[in-house]
């Protein structure tokens, strides 16, 4: 008996560590600026490995899909006794010089869609949404698709196979293509990364009807203990 019950605890301890290998990084979409020229995010979470909290924020010029200057924030605790809330105020405090939160509250947007990374009946790699819940539509639907692309084996990433960068594609009318982006190498904000899909679609529609939307890309990467998932995306203006 004292045998079975050690061998259920060992099993308890191993589906418990598997569990807790690694770390998906939480998104909160921040918002846009009132003429939607800015795009703005959040992804926070406790680090795998480490156990380290942090925060980065994300903040994008639409009409180019660059980074604003001296951004990304990215702010790590080094202490595990510093929870989250403190690496979200750090980088809420930080961000705040580069534009106002109450702004991007203010101008929102919508989550026309979203697959969440713990969702699998969704296609990861193709979504199409209506820009906004009006019914009948008065938008054209916004249709993206991705694709995985292969980039070999990189010397900063050994042993890892080869990493992947992707190509994405806005479908518009009679399915002509539109490539918002296409990679040619993997960034080294992204690590080892071993796939991506479509997370979600913002869209914004400012002063005089024109639209902005933000399409949400879960990135997969190698992580400590396990898969990690962190955020990035893709802009444009319509």
């Amino acid at each position: 008996m004292k045998v079975m019950k050690l061998l259920c605890l060992a099993a308890m301890c191993a589906v418990s560590s598997a569990a807790q290998a690694g770390d998906s990084a939480e998104l909160n979409v921040l918002g846009f600026s009132a003429d939607g020229k800015v795009f703005a995010f959040e992804e926070y979470g406790i680090q795998d490995g480490s156990g380290f909290a942090y925060a980065h924020r994300f903040y994008i010029d639409t009409t180019s899909d660059k980074f604003l200057p001296n951004t990304p924030v990215r702010v790590q605790m080094e202490d595990e006794s510093v929870g989250l809330d403190a690496a979200r105020e750090e980088a809420r405090n930080r961000g705040d010089k580069i534009i106002k939160d109450e702004e991007l509250a203010a101008n929102r947007g919508r989550l026309a869609g979203f697959n969440a990374v713990t969702e699998t009946s969704a296609d990861p790699h193709r979504m199409t949404v209506n820009p906004r819940p009006v019914f009948p539509p008065i938008d054209p639907q916004l249709e993206f698709k991705l694709e995985e692309i292969s980039l070999g084996e990189i010397e900063r990433c050994p042993g890892i196979g080869p990493v992947k960068g992707f190509k994405l594609v806005r479908v518009g009318d009679g399915g002509k293509t539109e490539v918002l982006q296409d990679d040619k190498d993997v960034p080294l904000s992204r690590g080892c990364p071993t796939g991506y899909r479509i997370g979600g679609v913002q869209s914004f529609f400012g002063a005089g009807g024109a639209m902005t939307y933000a399409v949400l890309v879960s990135v997969v990467r190698h992580g400590f203990e396990g898969p990690d998932h962190r955020w990035i995306a893709v802009t444009g203006r319509m």
